[in-house]
């Protein structure tokens, strides 16, 4: 005769020794997926991807890049706005926008963007997105 009490006790073990978890943070998913789009840039790309532009790579230069790159790897894509508006947050003791526009003459998110090795956000790419000439 089967000993349901037995049976029931040896399954509920053999259960709570399983591990089934599964990884769900979609978050942390995407995070980790950003962080391998950004494995085959360095220091020796931006510098390449600074003289398309005709930018003299610098320190300075390369705090925005990076501060765009951390933003890329946190948040994913942004719009030209947000990105903006980071830049302009985080340099307002630098000068904000004229410190940017020193730097960046065609745009610190345009160029920052392609010297970081990311995407352009839409419209940026546009002679009318935040360039006074």
């Amino acid at each position: 005769m089967i000993d349901k009490e037995k049976v029931s006790n040896e399954y509920a073990e053999a259960v709570e020794s399983m591990d089934n978890s599964v990884d769900t943070d979609i978050s942390s998913m995407q995070r980790n997926n950003r962080e391998e789009q950004l494995i085959n840039w360095d220091v020796q790309v931006a510098r390449s991807l600074a003289m398309d532009e005709g930018i003299e790579l610098t320190d300075e230069h390369m705090q925005v890049v990076q501060a765009l790159r951390d933003y890329f790897c946190e948040h994913g894509e942004a719009s030209g706005r947000v990105l903006t508006e980071m830049l302009e947050t985080t340099y307002a003791d630098q000068g904000g926008q004229k410190y940017l526009r020193c730097l960046f003459p065609d745009g610190p998110v345009k160029q920052g963007m392609r010297i970081a090795g990311l995407p352009v956000p839409a419209h940026t790419e546009d002679a009318g997105f935040g360039i006074s000439r």
